[in-house]
Parts: C-alpha cells; structure tokens; sequence
C-alpha cells in the first residue's frame, strides 16, 4: 500500500513539474516570436481615478495628468485612457478656471486623446455647472463617479488610482 501511494505522489510531481516546463517555453516562445518592430505594449483600455489628493489636490491631479502623458508616450499612443474625477477631484477644474498651469495641463492630455469625466453627484454637491469648470461639456459628466469607474471595469478597462 506504501507504495501505490508513494508511486501517486511520485507521478503527481512529475506532472506538476512537466506543466511547468511546458508553461514556462510556451511563455519563452511567445515572447521571442515577437518581432523587434511591435510595439513592446499591445492595447490598453484604462481608467484612472481622480478623487483628490490631500494635503494638495492640485499637486497630485498634476502628476495624476504626468503618469497618464507618460502612459500614452510609453504605449505610443495604443492606448483608451478615460480619467474620472469626482469628490475632490472635482475641484481642479473649477481652479483650472483661473489657473493657466492647470489649464494647460488638462488640455495636453484631451490632445492625446484621454476622455475626462467628471461626477455628476460631486457637482451637485459642489453647486457646480459645466460653466462653473474647465473645459467640461454635458457630454463629459457621468450621473457618478464611482459608478462610472466600474462600469468601465465591466467593458474590459484596467483600473488604476495613482
């Protein structure tokens, strides 16, 4: 009996061992049958939180607006970024109003194409109308942030709050 027992556990690593020997060339395969002029990154689909960032909402949607520049540049633009903003993610387009550095920040990253979105929900809560931020249409608001954020979850986006 010791040793049909023996033999199964035996035979259980020698399979485990095999999968993972067929698994790791399958990965080394796949890896170098890449040519060297593809892109290093396929598509991305991703969606980055904006809520703020205390002690300074402004310095944090700053580098928030930096990481996803630099994310497009390193996927050579094959990317689909969409930024959702609500609570104190809210307030920086209504500083972008009066602040050139924001404002110009917030329209290099609409040139590369990333789809800002902000929280209904926040701007009632704010007393806020499209007017009242930068460069925000209808088009751009979401009845809610959170909701919006997996909901796009849900259609395949990669979540990403820096």
């Amino acid at each position: 009996m010791q040793s049909v027992v023996r033999f199964v556990a035996l035979m259980a690593v020698v399979m485990t061992t095999a999968s993972a020997c067929v698994h790791v060339q399958a990965t080394k395969d796949a890896v170098t049958a890449t040519p060297a002029s593809d892109s290093y990154y396929q598509f991305q689909k991703v969606v980055y939180q904006n809520s703020g960032g205390l002690p300074d909402d402004r310095a944090y949607f700053l580098r928030v607006l930096r990481n996803i520049g630099a994310h497009v540049t390193a996927t050579e633009g094959n990317v689909e970024i969409r930024l959702v903003s609500f609570s104190g993610g809210v307030k920086v387009f209504q500083q972008a109003k009066t602040d050139p550095e924001l404002a110009k920040a917030i329209d290099a990253v609409r040139e590369k194409k990333v789809r800002l979105l902000l929280c209904r929900n926040t701007m009632r809560a704010m007393n806020l109308t499209v007017d009242d931020v930068y460069g925000v249409t209808e088009a751009d608001i979401v009845p809610s942030g959170v909701a919006e954020l997996a909901r796009l979850q849900g259609m395949g986006f990669v979540y990403i709050h820096p």
